[in-house]
């Protein structure tokens, strides 16, 4: 059994992770910011922990992430304004990220997005450049942390039925199901290989276990 805490534990990609976790022996503690959440949560499996990332110093992090094996950060603005978005997608992922070294939590897993990077290309007048700049820098942080660090890079979400199936390091982004997405997530928790690896993926013909494997 592995003590995992899962930041953003409401999102459509986590309320389908937990249960792939808890259903395989994994402790869950599932961050989120909405006690109103606490009963969906549960329903999956995981362990409510009402808390908002936001407002927490790097420190009152630390006391939240110490004592599980793995972070797993799947929270997000949402489309809020850009000024939301640095809160969050960066600046609240950075404090979590300097918590877990703290903490002595050495597993992190990011969820990202396929074309994240310094280089994303997005104009600074689109609506999709505040979140891509917050995480590139996030991305970047947690690459030099020194943390046993995998950055989960699905292409454009849906919410098809998972297949089970990826194609890994493909040239371009095409699209994948959360299922699919939430299945990664928990094939690199179980899986060292992926370790300090960025994980780009599409829908495909190969299973997700030996796609994520090196």
């Amino acid at each position: 059994m592995s003590r995992v805490l899962l930041i953003g534990g409401h999102g459509k990609i986590a309320l389908l992770l937990e249960p792939l976790l808890t259903g395989r022996g994994d402790h869950v503690t599932a961050v989120i910011r909405n006690p109103d959440h606490e009963s969906d949560v549960a329903a999956a499996g995981a362990t409510p922990l009402v808390a908002d990332v936001q407002m927490l110093d790097t420190d009152q992090l630390s006391n939240v992430i110490s004592g599980n094996e793995a972070v797993v950060w799947s929270a997000g603005a949402g489309g809020a304004s850009a000024e939301t978005t640095y809160a969050v997608d960066r600046d609240a992922a950075i404090r979590t990220i300097d918590a877990a070294v703290a903490a002595g939590v050495s597993r992190y897993v990011m969820v990202s997005y396929f074309g994240a990077g310094a280089d994303h290309g997005v104009p600074r007048d689109n609506s999709f450049f505040a979140y891509a700049e917050a995480k590139a820098a996030a991305d970047e942080h947690l690459r030099a942390s020194g943390l046993d660090w995998t950055i989960v890079a699905p292409s454009t979400l849906t919410l098809d039925e998972p297949t089970g199936q990826i194609e890994v390091d493909a040239d371009a982004p095409s699209k994948v199901s959360r299922g699919d997405v939430a299945s990664v997530i928990a094939a690199v928790l179980a899986d060292d290989s992926t370790i300090r690896r960025t994980i780009r993926f599409n829908e495909g013909a190969t299973a997700i276990s030996e796609a994520v494997a090196r």
